[in-house]
């Protein structure tokens, strides 16, 4: 295609209607000689331009304009490329303005001259008209990557922990004339120590006040261009920029449009792969409120929906281990020289060397919390089990590290395993010594935090709960580690385990452990016997409960929902039906759960004594038909430390559960936050759940709103008593009742 002076160029295969150059001076030879898709998807010209001259690219919805120049390039020898790089194309127009190079006009009214300004790429940029700074402090353009990742820096935000981000600001975004600074983020932590930096602010007071939290009286708009390497996107392109603001500032339609022009124009690089995130409910009921703004131009929106449920790769606990790398199915005994890859999540898992999971995870899941306890490498890598850098190892000895940005897998030798895992270990055995001296089943109401050494933290603290927030904890009863310990002497069940334990073959491999273990549980349920007065306190307790009901039995050790050590989906529960007869069953059940693979594996690689574990049990009734169950942390895991109040939760229809999800089921995931300084909570979704019906939530605002303000309560009870530091948290499991309200059922300290 060819497009003379003065002709216009239709062509009906891309959304541009029509294209057109306009010479200024003398009359031109043909400037744009092709015009198609780039890789990336965008508008690409192809210009056949002398050296003498230089074409500034513009773009406008309408023939009469406003034309809006969208890149400038000098000719040259050869034909030359140039990019719209506006990610979305709509029916529009498009045109290059010609201009001799000995006189060039000023096209950003700089005082600078277009070539003066292409004589310094990175530097100066002809389409931006802020004064040029150090590079210490910032840039006006990021003509490559490299230039890119040279003033970035990592952070967390909600979805993505540790990614590459540049912030940016636009001084003087009300006027016709903004002026764009690409941050160094390495240098400058906050947009305002830029502007204070810059000499444009004396101090972070006026600069907030001009910034942030108005449409009416805005001058400025800060914010951050942020590097989702791991994003693919439908057509199976890797890798999306997302421009984005703080949660609570509800940028409006006319400053976002300003970002995205002056982004674009300035990282000539992106070839149209950046898109505006509204990062918050806050900024997409305005983006709603406007949508007919953004139809008719080229921004691109993306929600957290489509960019954290695309992702190739993500990194739920950082980490270096060795180990046999393995593909398990669900039938392989698995041990701590494992590293294995699981195509769906299991409802539990041992302890082992390193875990890729197919599915992607949250980081509430027993999988992940289990990992991060044990310092276990967890990655999501969609298709690992099929994955060119992964199936050439499987069955052999591997070095496994996990990073933010991928992972790395490479063999290795036996002995590095060994060497490895031994110095994982501790030195000497750890032997939990339970208080025996509690001889009676207690109302949760009459014990505490202090009771955990004899009935099990997990009891000991909803205890604790039932004290300060009665209204909101199940009521129930506490059986001391004393009934276990009596009924594993009076059925000679510990001299049983001794001898199971001394046993070479059991000492040897792990499939031979696995198998005895399993015996040795069975004969537990099926052949122990309770003492009378055990029997009798039991069904004192039925008693207490209507014969309708059923009733949850837990598991409360004491090696579990410790601080550093949660021991999460280590044991078992089990709820007692109506015809299931005396209470014995069920408590016989949960004390043969000390002795599940799983369980004796953490134990024996942390040096546990397992003669000093014990088993204290949790009663309360059953929950049925619940509209939901969820998981909270009462603390912003992508805000750690950063001064913000605020809590992250995941949460799922029904009886569906959090922590050991069904396969292919995904939660709602998000944060919740005062990031405004007066009490104005912010929701920030990461994800939705898949079983319910778009644009709906599990939970209303005002239950979540409810939960935050009952977590921070707890939060605030539980530092105390545990004596917890800045970054202290406390994890919750809760549930919302068929009838709509909220039951915290557990709470232990969170292990990050």
């Amino acid at each position: 295609m060819s497009c003379l002076h003065g002709q216009f160029l239709t062509n009906a295969i891309l959304p541009f209607a029509l294209l057109v150059a306009v010479s200024q001076g003398d009359e031109s030879a043909s400037t744009i000689t092709s015009v198609d898709e780039s890789p990336g998807g965008v508008l690409q010209l192809t210009l056949d331009l002398p050296e003498s001259r230089y074409a500034v690219v513009q773009r406008s919805q309408s023939l009469n304009g406003p034309w809006k120049p969208v890149a400038i390039v000098r000719g040259a020898l050869a034909p030359i490329e140039v990019r719209d790089n506006a990610p979305f194309r709509r029916s529009g127009f498009m045109r290059t303005v010609l201009h001799d190079v000995t006189s060039p006009i000023d096209t950003d009214g700089d005082g600078i001259d277009d070539i003066a300004e292409l004589a310094s790429p990175g530097i100066r940029n002809p389409l931006n008209p802020a004064p040029v700074i150090t590079k210490r402090n910032g840039a006006t353009q990021l003509p490559d990557r490299a230039s890119y990742e040279e003033l970035s820096h990592r952070d967390n935000f909600p979805g993505a922990q540790n990614i590459r981000e540049v912030k940016f600001v636009i001084f003087g975004v009300h006027t016709d004339s903004p002026e764009l600074y690409f941050v160094n983020s390495k240098t400058h932590t906050y947009h305002s120590s830029f502007a204070i930096g810059v000499g444009r602010y004396n101090n972070n007071s006026s600069f907030s006040g001009d910034t942030y939290f108005t449409n009416t009286n805005r001058k400025n708009l800060a914010g951050s261009i942020v590097a989702h390497d791991n994003y693919l996107d439908p057509k199976g392109r890797q890798g999306i920029y997302t421009f984005e603001f703080w949660p609570t500032d509800p940028v409006a339609f006319r400053f976002v449009e300003k970002a995205h022009i002056l982004i674009t124009s300035g990282m000539p690089f992106l070839d149209g792969n950046i898109a505006y995130h509204p990062a918050s409910e806050t900024q997409r009921a305005v983006l709603r409120s406007e949508e007919s703004q953004y139809a008719q131009t080229n921004i691109r929106t993306i929600f957290a929906e489509e960019l954290f449920g695309n992702l190739t790769y993500s990194a739920l606990n950082p980490g270096e281990s060795y180990g046999r790398l393995r593909l398990f199915t669900g039938t392989e005994t698995l041990s701590v020289r494992d590293i294995v890859i699981l195509q769906t999540i299991p409802n539990d898992i041992t302890h082992v060397a390193g875990i890729i999971t197919e599915t992607p995870q949250t980081p509430l899941s027993h999988i992940n919390l289990k990992a991060k306890q044990n310092d276990t490498p967890n990655a999501f890598v969609r298709g690992a089990s099929t994955h060119p850098d992964i199936t050439p190892l499987l069955g052999q000895n591997v070095r496994f590290e996990v990073t933010s940005d991928g992972f790395v897998m490479e063999a290795t030798s036996q002995a590095e395993v060994e060497n490895y895992l031994e110095l994982k270990r501790p030195n000497s055995t750890q032997s939990p010594i339970p208080d025996l001296s509690r001889k009676t089943i207690e109302p949760l109401s009459e014990i505490g935090f202090e009771d955990g050494t004899a009935f099990g933290s997990k009891a000991s603290n909803l205890g604790e709960l039932q004290r300060f927030l009665p209204t909101i904890t199940p009521e129930g009863f506490a059986v001391p580690f004393y009934f276990y310990d009596e009924f594993m002497k009076f059925n000679g069940f510990y001299a049983a385990s001794e001898a199971m334990m001394a046993d070479s073959e059991f000492q040897a491999d792990p499939a031979t452990r696995e198998a005895a273990l399993k015996a040795f549980r069975k004969s537990i349920t099926k052949y122990g016997v309770l003492p009378y007065w055990m029997s009798t306190a039991l069904s004192d307790i039925q008693e207490t409960f209507p014969a309708s009901l059923s009733i949850r039995f837990r598991s409360s050790t004491n090696n579990e929902d410790l601080e550093g050590f949660n021991g999460a989906g280590l044991y078992e529960s089990y709820s007692h039906h109506p015809n299931e007869g005396h209470f014995a069953k069920s408590a016989k059940q949960v004390w043969a759960g000390l002795w599940t693979y799983r369980a004796f594996e953490e134990r024996e690689f942390w040096r546990v004594d397992h003669a000093s574990a014990a088993m204290g049990i949790l009663i309360h009734p059953n929950y049925s038909a619940e509209e939901a169950n969820g998981v909270g942390v009462t603390k912003n895991p992508y805000l750690p430390g950063a001064g913000w109040d605020g809590h992250y939760m995941n949460v799922q229809v029904g009886e569906n559960l959090i922590t050991n999800p069904e396969p292919g089921s995904l939660p709602d995931e998000f944060t919740i936050a005062n990031l405004t300084f007066d009490n104005a909570f912010e929701i920030q979704y990461i994800r939705h759940s898949n079983l319910i019906p778009e644009g709906e939530t599990v939970m209303s605002r005002e239950q979540a709103l409810q939960l935050r303000g009952y977590m921070a309560t707890l939060h605030n009870r539980f530092r105390s008593l545990y004596r917890g530091n800045s970054t202290f948290a406390m994890e919750i499991e809760f549930k919302i009742t068929a009838a709509g309200g909220i039951v915290i059922k557990q709470a232990r300290p969170w292990v990050d």
